[in-house]
C-alpha cells in the first residue's frame, strides 16, 4: 500500500478548522472527498497540524495510504480538478520518504506567520486574512518583547483551556516580529505548539506594541503559569501555517 505526502494550501475562512467533522465542513473533508473522486477509496488522511476554524496555510503537509500505485502528476491534477470548487489545492505530490514516515509524527519542526495590516482604513482584499489593528504598532517593541518567549518554558499562560496536550511545556526557537509598509508580521518556529498557543502570543505583543505592556509583562505573564495572564487572543483571519520541516 503506496504512501504518499501530499502539500497543500488553503484559505481556512469557509472551514470549519481542518480537522472532519460531521456535517460541517472543512478541509480534510475536502481533501478526502477528493480522494474518493479520484481513487474511489474512503480513506482517512493524517496532517502536520489541525488548524482552527479561519486558519490558512501556506505549505500544511499531509500523508495518504493508497490501494495502488499512481503517477503523482496523475495524483496532483486529478486532486485540483476535483478541488476547483474548494478553497484548498494541492501544490506537490511525493511518494513518502519511507513506509513509517508520518505527515504529523516525522515533523521536526513547524513555522506560523501572523499577518497584521495596520492601518487606519479597513481591509477589503485581505478581509479575511489579516488582523486589522488600526493604531500605529511598535514592531519593534514587539520583536524586543518576543524574546522573552523564545527558549523552553513551561508555556501555560499561552495554551488555550481546551488544549489536550499532555504537557505545556514546549520550546519556542524562534519569534520575530517586522514591518513591511503597513503589515506587521510575526513568525514563530518550534517543534510543535499547544492549542492556540501562536494566537495567544500574537494578541500578547499587539498589547506590546500599542504600548500597553512592556517586555518585562509578557515575561511577568510567561512566569505566571496562568490563562488568567495572557492578553487578548488574536483572531484566527491573520495566522498562517507556513512551513513543516522534515529532517
Amino acid at each position: 500500500m503506496p504512501r504518499y505526502k501530499f502539500t497543500i494550501e488553503y484559505d481556512g475562512t469557509a472551514y470549519n478548522g481542518f480537522q472532519a467533522q460531521d456535517g460541517q465542513p472543512t478541509v480534510q473533508g475536502a481533501l478526502e472527498t477528493a480522494i474518493a473522486a479520484f481513487s474511489g477509496e474512503r480513506i482517512r488522511i493524517a496532517a502536520a497540524g489541525r488548524t482552527d476554524t479561519g486558519v490558512h496555510a501556506l505549505e500544511q503537509v499531509i500523508h495518504a495510504d493508497l490501494q495502488r500505485a499512481w503517477p503523482e502528476t496523475t495524483i496532483l491534477n486529478a486532486m485540483n480538478a476535483h478541488l476547483v470548487n474548494e478553497d484548498v489545492c494541492v501544490l506537490s505530490v511525493q511518494p513518502a520518504p519511507d513506509p513509517d514516515w508520518h505527515a504529523r509524527f516525522s515533523a521536526t519542526g513547524r513555522a506560523y506567520l501572523y499577518r497584521i495590516l495596520n492601518r487606519r482604513p479597513q481591509p477589503v482584499l485581505e478581509r479575511d486574512r489579516v488582523w486589522h489593528v488600526k493604531k500605529p504598532l511598535d514592531a519593534e517593541a514587539m520583536h524586543h518583547a518576543a524574546q522573552v518567549l523564545v527558549g523552553h518554558h513551561d508555556f501555560t499562560t499561552f495554551r488555550d483551556v481546551g488544549c489536550q496536550s499532555k504537557s505545556p511545556v514546549k520550546t519556542l526557537d524562534v519569534a520575530r516580529v517586522t514591518r513591511f509598509g503597513q503589515e506587521v508580521h510575526l513568525v514563530f518556529q518550534a517543534r510543535s505548539f499547544l492549542h492556540r498557543q501562536v494566537r495567544s502570543m500574537a494578541g500578547t505583543l499587539v498589547e506590546v506594541g500599542l504600548g500597553r505592556w512592556t517586555a518585562h509583562d509578557v515575561k511577568r505573564a510567561l512566569d505566571a503559569k496562568d490563562r488568567a495572564e495572557c492578553g487578548p487572543v488574536a483572531p484566527s483571519a491573520g495566522l498562517y501555517l507556513s512551513g513543516v520541516r522534515y529532517d
